[in-house]
């Protein structure tokens, strides 16, 4: 019998994938599981409508997170700490304040998004990569500066 995984099973398939499994494991386990449907024409027709609208969300949202990402890389934010001997600054920089800065200037980025190795202690230039998408990452360049006295 063929059936249409409605999730991933190990050693079988995964969602959306057109399967041919013994008529007992069908009837007996993913049927009344609900974790096939039965291959039908109108099954097969509603995945594959499914695979094209996903595929077409997956392309519009890939080309907007391109779009913010070559927006990032036109930016770069400015953060002004007190800093002590040697240009250490007191405390750190940390994802969630690259995120707020950004967020002042108008884009939303969550501070899980932000990758940083550790925690900016300097003062200096840093490019501080920015996950966007599975396959996008921009760069924003983020400058540390002294507070002056």
């Amino acid at each position: 019998m063929e059936v249409i995984l409605k999730e991933e099973i190990t050693g079988l398939g995964k969602a959306g994938e057109l399967v041919r499994v013994k008529d007992g494991f069908a009837r007996n386990f993913l049927l009344p599981h609900k974790k096939a449907m039965v291959a039908d024409p109108k099954n097969i027709r509603m995945i594959e409508h499914q695979k094209k609208v996903a595929e077409a969300r997956e392309k519009k949202v890939r080309k907007s997170s391109e779009e913010l990402a070559s927006k990032l890389s036109a930016i770069s934010i400015t953060l002004t700490r007190e800093a002590g001997e040697e240009d250490k600054i007191f405390g750190s920089i940390t994802t969630r304040d690259i995120s707020e800065a950004l967020r002042k200037d108008g884009i939303t980025i969550d501070k899980r998004q932000i990758h940083l190795k550790e925690p900016i202690k300097n003062i200096g230039v840093f490019d501080v990569a920015v996950k966007l998408h599975s396959e996008v990452e921009g760069i924003v360049k983020v400058w540390v500066v002294k507070k002056s006295a």
